[in-house]
């Protein structure tokens, strides 16, 4: 929906609106900013304070080529990090955002570190879905609240305004179809904000059961673990305008979502030699596919499901990372002696489970074949004593959303520019393959939201100086 435009009736004017202020919007901001100096931003954000999916995330950004790989003597670069993601996600709609995104990675979290403030550090004691090198970099604590704070302190010391509890309601469009501000609402009165360029870092639709059912229908009723504020306005707002789509059936989904917790539980359990079993103590696939990927069998299959371990697992990945270390000391996860004990504990047949223990620990030790074709064991077969964390699957974001250009500009199905709009993060397409889950690489999410932000930012800088 657009707002009649009058040239002269806006009740505040910016040189950069920035609609959201999630990881996107906020490194949209300021990358805005450090282009075009003394330029006016502005952020208008819809929750009363900070949230969105890079608060729930572990902060972990992918890029390649960095100085902290080179420090660590990792070898890596865009074109590795390209097959990466493509051997992945195959085939999509947006194969040139993968390149772009891939391209630009190490600059963005240089950048983020030495301009932005954001303490980051390369991950060296895992590499997650997807990636064959360490590229992850992520804040020490392992949180992506870290990362937005970070991100926020820096907005609020070079005087950018962030609006709270002030949703953008309408895009303002010009009677030649350019976006040149948006009307936001708060308390019941409306204000009118122009822009010389808009950005939309309004996140997916993961939590409009109406968009879900049209485009990624299997997930209409799945659990939802994402931002509640990812409602889809980008998707509905480009609609009016002709904006073409891309992607729009691909989403990130999540195996481990902690029930009845409900934090994630990280993948590295897993990563290290967890496997995940079903209501009658058995696995049914190769846990290594994925949290995304994984969830997919989940989905299908009914639970509810555990992901099992040892002491050994469980204090080594606690020991790395803060949140996992809170589920265990606020007993999420269960501890047994021995295989009894623990099917005892979270009611599956202890028969089944000490079979698929054992059966899993033989292939660890490579005395057997894994029948689900697993050939990565972390730190070894299982031993007791064991554990155990009851999780779920759920949908964590959408990837797929507006069309855009190698500059986050939005694009009309006919491959024309939408003067003035500007997308990124969930608002924008995702480089996560066509459809489903499986394409989805550890990292994916925040790759595309403080990627194209920083894009984003830069251009539209760029553009209002023209």
């Amino acid at each position: 929906m657009s707002a009649q435009y009058r040239s002269q009736d806006f009740d505040a004017e910016f040189d950069v609106l920035v609609v959201g202020a999630g990881g996107c919007g906020l490194t949209a901001a300021l990358a805005a900013l450090a282009a075009a100096p003394g330029a006016q931003v502005a952020v208008v954000e819809k929750a009363d304070r900070l949230q969105g999916n890079t608060m729930l995330s572990s902060g972990s950004i992918p890029a390649a080529g960095t100085r902290w790989q080179r420090a660590a003597g990792v070898e890596d670069g865009p074109e590795i990090f390209v097959e990466d993601l493509e051997r992945v996600a195959g085939a999509h709609e947006a194969p040139e955002l993968t390149r772009r995104l891939a391209g630009v990675s190490a600059e963005l979290v240089e950048w983020l570190a030495d301009e932005a403030g954001v303490n980051l550090s390369l991950v060296q004691t895992y590499k997650h879905v997807g990636h064959r090198v360490h590229r992850l970099h992520s804040p020490p604590s392992r949180r992506g609240a870290d990362l937005l704070n970070d991100l926020y302190r820096a907005a609020e010391s070079r005087g950018i305004p962030v609006a709270f509890g002030n949703p953008a309601v309408e895009l303002i469009v010009t009677p030649d179809g350019a976006v040149a501000g948006a009307v936001t609402e708060a308390n019941g009165e409306r204000t009118r904000v122009g822009a010389k360029a808009v950005i939309l870092a309004s996140n997916g639709f993961g939590a409009n059961r109406a968009l879900l059912a049209r485009f990624c229908p299997e997930l209409a009723t799945a659990p939802y673990g994402g931002s509640t504020g990812s409602e889809g306005e980008a998707v509905l707002w480009g609609e009016k305008l002709g904006a073409a789509f891309a992607n729009m059936g691909a989403y990130q989904a999540h195996a481990s979502l902690a029930d009845p917790h409900g934090s994630l539980v990280t993948w590295t359990v897993v990563e290290k030699g967890g496997i995940v079993v079903d209501p009658n103590g058995d696995r049914f696939g190769n846990e290594t596919v994925g949290y995304s990927a994984f969830a997919a069998l989940e989905l299908a299959r009914g639970g509810p499901f555990h992901v099992i371990a040892d002491a050994r697992v469980r204090d080594t990945t606690a020991g790395g990372q803060e949140e996992y270390a809170e589920l265990v000391s606020h007993g999420g996860v269960i501890e047994a002696p021995d295989a009894a004990g623990l099917a005892r504990r979270i009611g599956v047949p202890a028969d089944r489970l000490e079979r698929t223990l054992a059966e899993a620990a033989a292939a660890a030790e490579g005395t057997a074949a894994d029948p689900y074709s697993r050939t990565a064991w972390g730190l070894g077969a299982l031993r007791a004593p064991y554990t155990a964390t009851r999780i779920g699957p759920a949908l964590f974001h959408t990837q797929g959303g507006l069309r855009v250009d190698h500059d986050a500009r939005v694009l009309r199905a006919d491959g024309s520019l939408i003067p003035g709009l500007y997308a990124g993060g969930g608002a924008a397409a995702g480089i996560s393959g066509a459809r489903g889950g499986l394409g989805y690489v550890s990292g994916n999410g925040l790759l595309g939201a403080l990627g194209l932000g920083y894009i984003a930012g830069r251009a539209a800088a760029s553009a209002m100086r023209r």
